[in-house]
């Protein structure tokens, strides 16, 4: 019986990715890989190009694809955490900060749960992330439930889904 883990999505079944790891056996975190290679433009630029052309498009971060997917138990949560190198080295962060992964993710419609790391570049000019490269983290958490809670809606999709 499954418990809790990772797995493949299809759309990357034939890409050779590997299955998250811990590094350690006290590491609390499974290390966390680029799917493809991948440009995060340098913020810098983005708003340069923003201001010149007068454009009202929001800045978006850059969706960095892991080719993975992750199972839980439903009073579980997968939280996602950048590198702690990735800011000084590479100027990266990510925009939400922490990337909350609930278990009704797996499989949803939209993407097939696929996780996804949203960054920033905030060094003056772009980054490459390399296939295989290691970008975050994931730590699994049980959480608790508030007296009275009545949730009752299910997941119809991806990013932002819950908000619609």
């Amino acid at each position: 019986m499954k418990c809790r883990g990772f797995e493949i999505c299809s759309a990357f079944a034939n890409e050779g990715l590997t299955i998250p790891e811990r590094s350690t056996k006290a590491s609390a975190g499974y290390d966390f890989a680029c799917a493809e290679d991948t440009v995060i433009p340098s913020y810098f630029k983005l708003l340069f190009d923003k201001i010149t052309k007068k454009s009202e498009e929001p800045m978006k971060p850059t969706l960095v694809k892991t080719g993975i997917k992750s199972y839980m138990a439903e009073d579980e949560v997968l939280f996602l955490y950048n590198r702690s190198s990735n800011p000084g080295k590479k100027g990266l962060v990510m925009a939400n900060s922490v990337g909350v992964i609930d278990s009704d993710y797996y499989n949803n419609p939209d993407n097939e749960g696929h996780i996804m790391f949203a960054f920033y570049n905030f060094y003056p000019f772009d980054i490459t992330i390399k296939k295989g490269e290691k970008i975050g983290q994931g730590v699994f958490e049980k959480f608790l439930i508030a007296d009275n809670d009545n949730a009752s809606g299910t997941r119809q999709g991806g990013f932002g889904s819950t908000g619609k």
